[in-house]
């Protein structure tokens, strides 16, 4: 559908919001805003309502970078979670993830994506500097280095492992259940749930 097929500037813009999404096209993205055009009206405000209050309320943990609607998210205040492990993980969607296992019951640490200098992304760019005052703390038993096994998610592994290692922390990695290249989000409960009881120390 071209632009000067929109009988309404509105429908429009509206379009061209939804496909402003990630794997959202423009076919999509139409059919979207007529379905929202059909729905009553009270349910149309409060799906944007949901979206306004998603971007302006929306908190992350002070302690582990998850997203949370407190400054301190439900896993981190959790008095019933071993606070001497923590799960380094890319992102918040590899918590859920994880989470779904029902198999940890550390803490985790999200680093906000990973290195990836083709990207452009250092370490600086990631959430390091608050994981290593946490294990120079001498409160941490357990690292478990849960990203992705990807080149860029190894790399990670790596500065990682030479960060943190001289505070002498045990620093281990996914059995390799996980296959060479998954995303962790992808991977299924019951293989990622083994990779995490069965994970090795960290080897380089």
């Amino acid at each position: 559908m071209s632009f000067t097929e929109f009988p309404s500037r509105l429908l429009e813009n509206a379009v061209n919001e939804f496909a402003s999404l990630p794997g959202i096209g423009r076919k999509t993205a139409f059919r979207l805003v007529m379905n929202l055009l059909r729905r009553d009206q009270n349910e149309v405000i409060r799906f944007g309502e949901s979206i306004i209050r998603l971007r302006s309320e929306i908190k992350y943990c002070s302690v582990c970078h998850n997203i949370s609607d407190t400054d301190i998210c439900n896993i981190c205040s959790d008095t019933k979670r071993d606070r001497s492990v923590i799960c380094v993980v890319e992102n918040i969607q590899d918590v859920m993830a994880v989470e779904n296992t029902r198999q940890y019951r550390g803490l985790y640490h999200v680093l906000g994506g990973i290195i990836s200098p083709i990207d452009g992304i250092g370490p600086a760019d990631l959430n390091i500097d608050s994981l290593e005052a946490k294990v120079q703390s001498g409160t941490i038993n357990e690292i478990i280095l849960a990203l992705s096994a990807t080149m860029e998610g190894d790399t990670t592994n790596f500065y990682l492992y030479r960060k943190l290692g001289k505070y002498n922390p045990l620093i281990t990695t996914l059995a390799r259940g996980v296959a060479v290249g998954d995303e962790l989000e992808y991977t299924d409960e019951i293989t990622l749930g083994k990779a995490i009881n069965n994970r090795n120390p960290y080897q380089q």
